[in-house]
């Protein structure tokens, strides 16, 4: 069935992809591993194709004088409550879950942060739906993981088409399940993420009504656990694990065809979907600093979620955040690479 599309079992979210899923999933720590040397060890939260897959398609795992031990998760959420439990020192994930996470009270800092475009972040329809613009959303169906960063594109291009999420009959449903729903005509939208977006278009089951291309801000972090960063030698670890991981993304921009193959072979991604999605999403983004317009942006999805009653009360973003590790990094505004074809 569907062959051109990937098994439900293997649609997770990954960290690089702003895939930033709602969800109660918890680490899934099987075939997670150790690489480096040295007394001291740095906990890693992963997700399936994410930070430890791309640190090593770049080479960026050698010569550790520290130990990096790998815990894979299948979604940001369950990350973050590890963090937040101190079972792990960093992780990476999209823009969304850390809101969730301050709105909860959880112990935990944005440390890094990565500006792409957010053209695979889109509302999809069926190929053959008469659907052509957002505005005539009003009154249909749309299947959205609640709490993700889909979640947030969906109210913001709502917005922008004059609507609001309650005149829209909202299907609060996970990738696989909204996969079925989707194909199976029980809803008229799916809002979702690459690479999903990828894997629809390439199957040609569906296209593009919006993406949340300067609809939403296109963030993903790296958020560490506050204990970590008071212990001085672990604070020099993330330092030297996240100038690994900007090294890493440069090598993506300059390697999307290599990338390509090593996260569909780590995923289950077909090439050809993993390629699309590189070029759309992956190889756009660019390391930016921690910065005040990046928190007045996090404060306005915070906002935006309390306002909608699933956030419960007022969140104060910057205090969730560490700024040490900017560096001369250029402001989370800065404008993503655009890839192009040699």
């Amino acid at each position: 069935m569907r062959r051109h599309l990937v098994p439900a079992a293997l649609l997770l979210p990954l960290t690089l992809l702003l895939a930033a899923c709602g969800g109660n999933s918890a680490a899934d720590t099987a075939g997670a591993g150790t690489d480096g040397k040295g007394s001291l060890t740095l906990n890693v939260g992963d997700q399936k194709g994410g930070s430890e897959a791309v640190l090593r398609a770049a080479g960026e795992l050698k010569n550790l004088d520290y130990k990096i031990k790998w815990s894979t998760f299948t979604s940001g959420p369950p990350l973050l409550e590890a963090v937040n439990a101190k079972a792990v020192d960093i992780g990476g994930v999209g823009n969304t879950p850390p809101v969730f996470a301050a709105g909860a009270g959880s112990k935990v800092s944005v440390v890094a942060a990565w500006h792409g475009t957010s053209k695979g972040e889109a509302i999809l329809v069926p190929k053959n739906s008469s659907l052509r613009k957002p505005e005539e959303l009003k009154g249909r169906s749309i299947a959205v993981a609640q709490g993700s960063s889909a979640h947030f594109q969906l109210i913001a291009s709502l917005k922008e088409a004059g609507l609001k999420l309650s005149d829209v009959k909202v299907k609060y449903l996970q990738p696989a399940d909204a996969l079925a729903a989707f194909t199976g005509g029980k809803v008229d939208a799916w809002a979702v993420w690459d690479p999903y977006t990828s894997q629809v278009l390439n199957a040609e089951q569906g296209r593009i009504l919006a993406d949340g291309d300067g609809v939403v801000n296109g963030l993903s972090f790296q958020v560490a656990a506050p204990s970590a960063l008071k212990d001085t030698k672990k604070a020099a670890a993330v330092k030297d694990y996240l100038e690994r991981l900007r090294r890493a993304q440069d090598w993506v921009y300059r390697h999307p065809d290599a990338w390509a193959k090593v996260w569909a072979k780590d995923t289950g991604l077909p090439y050809e979907v993993a390629l699309a999605s590189v070029k759309r999403t992956n190889a756009s983004r660019i390391a930016v600093s921690v910065d005040k317009p990046l928190i007045a942006s996090e404060q306005q999805i915070a906002d935006t979620f309390t306002e909608l009653k699933l956030i419960p009360g007022k969140v104060d973003f910057a205090a969730f955040v560490d700024t040490r590790f900017n560096g001369g990094l250029p402001p989370s505004t800065t404008t993503p690479r655009v890839y192009k074809d040699s």
